[in-house]
């Protein structure tokens, strides 16, 4: 049966007060381990971080994403040792690097993938601003010469990136679909046309969150429909620390992020159950 995981970010664990008050590692895991998020996403650079917190979610029978950012294609073969050690439900990749064209970006990918495969990884690009897939329409162009290519979608960057007006065209929609045609997880925050991540609790910015769970379904709806029946697609709740949280003129967040956190794993999760009951939706 086709599963749906949950995942939290340990970057969206940092909290950045302006006391520096921060959970200590135990109590982060604890956290997590007790909201019911399936695993986690957590960078795989630091052997003692990553035995630390995979150990953890080991014992409680949860799993994670491993994420790296290479410049070169030999920068993800420390990682894939890492990998090879610890395990992971896949690798996330941002690029990071920024070629001006696909030509310069094809050995890079083409050699990225080969060492994945070598190694038996799945492996998935992010769409990120400020990398190689910072811009929707070069990615677009480099999902067109790389057939093999499949992604990580963080929608939001493409939303701000583009800035699209709401009602999004009919246009927009298509360019994102394309784009989620090729998702094979995804990183989840809300934007607006003009700010990386809104607070998802506040009544007035509810057309945004409404804009998102829509892309959601669609590209939830197509993985389901080419993907095997035992398959999991991965879901990690991004919602960053401050300057990604807004934050008021004393520092200070002006929503609880912890709590908009669950929120969102309840409503990725309900929108999961509707494909779940719906005859169509079924692979």
């Amino acid at each position: 049966m086709q599963q749906l995981r949950v995942y939290q970010s340990m970057w969206a664990m940092e909290r950045r007060r302006p006391d520096g008050a921060e959970w200590s590692m135990q109590q982060k895991l604890d956290m997590i381990v007790g909201a019911g998020f399936d695993g986690v996403g957590l960078r795989f650079a630091d052997r003692a971080y990553v035995a630390e917190i995979t150990g953890r979610l080991r014992d409680e029978g949860l799993t994670w994403q491993a994420q790296c950012y290479p410049r070169t294609v030999d920068d993800l073969r420390p990682v894939l040792d890492l990998v090879a050690e610890f395990g992971c439900d896949h690798l996330n990749l941002q690029p990071d690097v920024r070629p001006h064209t696909v030509d310069e970006c094809l050995p890079l990918i083409e050699g990225w993938l080969a060492l994945a495969r070598q190694a038996g990884v799945r492996l998935f690009v992010e769409t990120h601003r400020d990398r190689m897939t910072t811009d929707l329409f070069f990615t677009l162009q480099l999902l067109d010469r790389c057939p093999d290519l499949r992604l990580t979608g963080d929608l939001s960057h493409y939303l701000v990136g583009r800035e699209f007006a709401m009602p999004v065209s009919e246009e927009n929609h298509a360019l994102m679909q394309r784009v989620m045609d090729r998702c094979e997880a995804y990183h989840g925050r809300v934007a607006s046309r003009e700010q990386i991540q809104v607070p998802i609790s506040f009544v007035h910015l509810r057309h945004w969150l409404d804009l998102f769970m829509g892309w959601w379904r669609y590209g939830f709806e197509q993985w389901r429909g080419r993907s095997g029946p035992d398959a999991a697609l991965t879901f990690l709740c991004e919602l960053g620390p401050p300057e990604y949280a807004i934050t008021g003129a004393d520092g200070y967040e002006l929503s609880d992020r912890w709590l908009e956190s669950q929120q969102l794993m309840q409503a990725v999760r309900g929108l999961w159950s509707q494909l779940e009951a719906t005859p169509a939706a079924a692979h």
